[in-house]
C-alpha cells in the first residue's frame, strides 16, 4: 500500500466513511474548494460527507501527510547510513504515529557525542558482550580485564558498560512502546505546592497536595495544574505509583535484558535496569505523558470553545428592527446608540442617571426621545457593570410612554468583546468620528439584531465563551475558531446587498480582499441585481464565484433563485422542476403542497444526483430559510440584582453563557454567572452538558447554594431543584458550601477524589473548584 492509499484508508476509518468518499473530498480540497462548499454542493462526489466530517478529514490529512513526509525522511536517513534492513523498513512502514516513528528512529538518529560513544571508543563494548553472555560471572572480575590508561579503574569500566547498555535501552522501540502503553493506563498525575508559594497561589489551593489518574484527568483540571506549574506555584510529576509502580517499571526494563535469573551478572544488570529507569526513562516518559496530557487537554478545551462559539454565532436574531443599544456605566455614564432596521447608526447620547451626576430625569427624557423619534422596537442592554440598574431605569422609563405607544422590548445582551471591537481598526474605519465608548453601544444594539453579522467583527477569542484559552496552542485555537465562523456564516447565508466586509470575508471562496472589493463595487455601482453581476467585481473570477455564489443571497433581484441557497450551476434543474409544476417560479417557491407531489428521482441527470435534487426541492419549499432558532429572551426577576439578593430555593430565568465539561454557566442578572453542575442539568444521567444546553439558551433554574465571599452561585435545572442532592449531602455529613478561594481553576482535593462522581449539590463544591469565573 503506497502512502496515499494508506492516508485515505486511515482517514476513512477515522471519520466513518469509505475510502472513495475520502479520496473525492481530498481532491476537491486540494483543488481549493472550501469545506462549506464541498459539504453543501458536492454531496454526490463525497457521498454526503458533512462539514464536521470534512473538518476532521482536513485535520487528519494534514497530520498524516506530515507523518508520511517524516517516514520518507527517516527511511532515507537510515538508508544513507547503510543500516536499513527489511525488518526495519517494515517496522517503519507499520508505524501509525509520529511517536512510534521517532522511537524506531532513535538508534539511527544523528546525535552529539554521548557517554556510550566514548565508552565504545575506549573499547568497552566487548565487556558488555561478556557480561551479557555469562550471567554467572562476576562483572567486576570481567571489568578488571578492561582497565587501561583511558579506563583507569574497574569502577569506570563498569560505568562505561552501564552507559552502553542504558543507551540501548533508551533507544529500544519495543520497550519504549510497552512502557508508554502501561503508563497511559496506570500513571498518576501528582501536583504539590512549592514551599513558600501558598499565599501567592491561593487560587490553586486544591492542587497543593493533589493526585489523580493520568488517563482520566479532565481537560480543565489538567490545564489548571499546568497553569499552576507555569506560574511557579506547583510542581507536577507524572509516573507510576511511587513504590509498586516504580518496581514494575524497573522489572519491565530488566526483562528487556532477560535479567530475571540468578547470578552476579543478572544482579548487576538489574541494577543497570533500575538506574536506567530512574535516571533516563522515567524523565523522558514523564515529559512524553506531560506533552500528551497537555495536547489532550488543549484538544478538549478547543473543542468546547468551538462548540460554544458555534452556538453563540447561530443564536436567534431579533431581526431587522430599530434598536437602542445601551452600554451601562456609572461614573462615565450610560452610552446610548440607536440603529435603524438595517443596522445603520442614526443617533447617540450619553446618559448620567447614576452617581455622581444623578441626572435621572435627563436620562429618562433622552431615552423617551430616542424611542419615539426613531420608532425603537428593541432595547439592548449590555450585561456589564450597572446593567441591572440600567435595566431598572429602562423599565421605569418605559412606563412614562404616552398611551397608545407600544413599549419596546428590553433585552440584556452579552457585551463580551464589545470593547475590543470599539477600539479596533475596523470600528475606527466604520465610525471614524464617533467616540470609542459609543461604538460599544452600537455593537450591543447590532448584536441583538443579528448576532452572527456583528460578532464576526470581533476576534473569536474575545467573545468570552472559552476557558483557559490563553493556555492552549494559539495557532490551533485561531484556526479552529476561524473554521467555526466560516461554517456558521455559510450555514446561514449572507445578503449580498447589505452584508459588511467583515461578514463577507467569511463567505466560502472570498476572503478579506475580495470582500472589500465587493463592498467597494456595491458602493460605487449600487446594489447587485443578480448573482452573476459578481463577476464584474475586480479580481473575482469564475473559481471564487463558484465557491461563493450559493451562499450569497439577493432579495428582490432579477433572478428569484438568487434569494435561495440553490447554486447557479443548478438553476437548470430548478427550472425543470418549476416547469414540471406548470407554475411561475415566484408562485411555486414556498408552495410545499405542490412541491411534495414531485419525485426527486425524475430530475436526476448526469451532472446532478439525488442529494442535490432533494436539496433544491427543500430550498424551493422554504427559500432562503434561516437555520437559526426563533428569537426569545430571558426575563430577569425584579428585585434580584446582586448576589446578596439570592436565596436557596429561588426559581429564576436566565441565559446560558458558557458550557464546559463539568456543567453550564447561566446569567441570572446578578453580575456573576451561576453554575449548573452536570449532575444538576437534568433528572437523568448526563455525560455531556451539550446534550442538554447550549450557549444562548434561555433556561429556568433553581438557586441551590450562594457563596457571597467567593462570588459563587450554585444552580439546578432538575425538577426537584436539587433538593434530593442536598438531602443526600446532609445525610453524608458533608459541608454545605462550596470550597476554594477567589476566581480561578479548581479541582478536587486529595488523592484520587473524583468530584464528577458526586451527585446533586454535593457536586456543587467540587464543580466550583473545577470552574473559573466568567471571563
Amino acid at each position: 500500500m503506497d502512502s496515499t492509499q494508506r492516508i485515505l484508508s486511515t482517514i476513512a476509518q477515522d471519520i466513518g466513511a469509505g475510502a472513495h468518499q475520502v479520496a473525492a473530498a481530498v481532491t476537491l480540497l486540494d483543488e481549493g474548494a472550501t469545506v462549506p462548499f464541498v459539504a453543501r454542493y458536492r454531496k454526490e462526489a463525497t457521498g454526503g460527507l458533512d462539514d464536521t466530517q470534512l473538518r476532521l478529514l482536513a485535520d487528519r490529512l494534514s497530520y498524516l501527510r506530515e507523518l508520511e513526509t517524516r517516514r520518507a525522511s527517516i527511511l532515507e536517513s537510515i538508508r544513507g547510513q547503510d543500516k536499513l534492513t527489511d525488518d526495519l523498513a517494515a517496522a517503519i512502514h507499520k508505524a501509525e504515529t509520529k511517536a512510534e516513528l521517532e522511537d524506531i528512529y532513535l538508534p539511527y538518529k544523528p546525535k552529539r557525542r554521548t557517554k556510550a560513544m566514548i565508552a565504545r571508543e575506549n573499547g568497552l563494548e566487548p565487556l558488555v558482550e561478556a557480561i551479557l553472555a555469562d550471567r554467572a560471572a562476576d562483572p567486576e572480575a570481567l571489568a578488571a580485564g578492561f582497565v587501561t590508561e583511558a579506563v583507569p579503574s574497574v569502577k569506570e569500566a563498569l560505568t562505561g558498560a552501564r552507559d552502553i547498555i542504558a543507551e540501548g535501552l533508551t533507544e529500544n522501540a519495543q520497550l519504549l512502546g510497552d512502557l508508554r502503553g502501561w503508563l497511559q493506563k496506570d500513571a498518576l498525575v501528582t501536583a504539590k505546592v512549592i514551599d513558600g508559594q501558598q499565599e501567592k497561589g491561593a487560587k490553586f489551593s486544591d492542587y497543593f497536595d493533589h493526585r489523580e489518574a493520568w488517563a482520566t484527568v479532565p481537560s480543565h483540571r489538567a490545564l489548571a495544574m499546568l497553569r499552576g506549574s507555569n506560574e511557579g506555584v506547583l510542581t507536577l510529576d507524572i509516573g507510576p505509583e511511587p513504590e509498586a509502580g516504580a518496581a514494575r517499571a524497573e522489572a519491565m526494563v530488566a526483562a528487556t535484558l532477560d535479567a530475571g535469573g540468578p547470578g552476579k551478572g543478572n544482579d548487576w544488570l538489574r541494577g543497570v535496569a533500575g538506574w536506567t529507569w530512574r535516571v533516563k526513562l522515567s524523565l523522558s516518559m514523564m515529559l512524553d505523558l506531560l506533552g500528551e496530557m497537555r495536547a489532550r487537554a488543549q484538544d478538549e478545551a478547543i473543542r468546547v470553545f468551538a462548540r460554544n462559539l458555534k452556538d453563540l454565532l447561530l443564536a436567534a436574531p431579533a431581526g431587522a428592527r430599530p434598536t437602542l443599544g445601551l452600554d451601562p456605566g456609572i461614573r462615565t455614564g450610560v452610552k446610548a446608540a440607536v440603529v435603524d432596521a438595517t443596522g445603520k447608526l442614526v443617533a447617540t447620547e450619553t446618559l448620567y442617571p447614576f452617581q455622581p451626576k444623578n441626572d435621572l430625569r435627563g436620562a429618562q427624557a433622552a431615552i423617551l426621545g430616542l424611542v419615539q423619534r426613531h420608532g425603537v422596537e428593541l432595547i439592548a442592554i449590555g450585561n456589564g457593570t450597572a446593567s441591572r440598574e440600567t435595566e431598572r431605569l429602562v423599565a421605569e422609563t418605559l412606563k412614562l410612554l404616552p398611551a397608545g405607544v407600544k413599549a419596546p422590548t428590553k433585552v440584556v445582551v452579552s457585551e463580551a468583546g464589545a470593547s475590543v471591537y470599539s477600539a479596533s481598526e475596523l470600528a475606527a474605519k466604520e465610525f471614524p468620528g464617533l467616540d470609542v465608548s459609543l461604538r460599544g453601544a452600537v455593537s450591543i444594539a447590532r448584536r441583538l439584531q443579528d448576532p452572527l453579522a456583528e460578532l464576526v467583527k470581533i476576534e473569536p477569542k474575545s467573545i468570552g465563551v472559552g476557558q483557559y484559552q490563553h493556555d492552549v496552542d494559539q495557532h490551533r485555537l485561531s484556526r479552529t475558531l476561524e473554521a467555526v465562523v466560516e461554517d456558521a456564516v455559510n450555514a446561514v447565508g449572507v445578503d449580498l446587498n447589505t452584508a459588511s466586509a467583515p461578514l463577507l470575508t467569511h463567505v466560502s471562496g472570498l476572503g478579506a480582499s475580495l470582500a472589500e472589493a465587493i463592498v467597494a463595487h456595491r458602493d460605487a455601482n449600487g446594489a447587485f441585481g443578480s448573482r452573476k453581476d459578481l463577476l464584474s467585481v475586480p479580481r473575482l473570477g469564475p473559481r471564487a464565484f463558484e465557491q461563493a455564489a450559493g451562499f450569497l443571497r439577493i432579495q428582490g433581484g432579477t433572478e428569484p433563485l438568487d434569494a435561495s441557497a440553490v447554486h447557479p450551476e443548478a438553476y437548470d434543474v430548478a427550472r425543470r422542476i418549476v416547469s414540471a409544476c406548470g407554475r411561475d417560479i415566484r408562485a411555486l417557491m414556498g408552495d410545499s403542497a405542490a412541491l411534495k407531489k414531485l419525485r426527486a428521482e425524475e430530475f436526476v441527470d448526469d451532472r446532478f444526483g439525488l442529494p442535490t435534487v432533494r436539496d433544491i426541492l427543500s430550498e424551493l419549499e422554504k427559500p432562503g430559510r434561516d437555520p437559526r432558532p426563533s428569537f426569545k429572551t430571558a426575563s430577569f426577576t425584579d428585585g434580584v440584582e446582586e448576589i446578596r439578593d439570592l436565596k436557596p430555593g429561588m426559581v429564576l430565568e436566565g441565559t446560558v453563557t458558557n458550557v464546559a465539561a463539568f456543567g453550564a454557566f447561566v446569567d441570572i442578572g446578578v453580575h456573576q454567572d451561576g453554575l449548573v453542575h452536570v449532575s444538576q442539568l437534568a433528572d437523568r444521567f448526563v455525560k455531556d452538558p451539550h446534550e442538554v444546553v447550549k450557549a444562548g439558551d434561555v433556561v429556568k433554574v433553581t438557586v441551590t447554594e450562594v457563596d457571597i465571599p467567593r462570588n459563587r452561585i450554585g444552580l439546578s435545572m432538575r425538577r426537584d431543584g436539587g433538593a434530593s442532592a442536598r438531602e443526600d449531602r446532609a445525610a453524608r455529613g458533608a459541608p454545605a458550601g462550596p470550597k476554594g478561594p477567589g476566581k480561578g481553576p479548581r479541582g478536587p482535593k486529595g488523592p484520587m477524589k473524583a468530584g464528577p462522581k458526586e451527585s446533586g449539590t454535593g457536586a456543587f463544591g467540587a464543580a466550583l473548584m473545577d470552574a473559573m469565573k466568567r471571563r
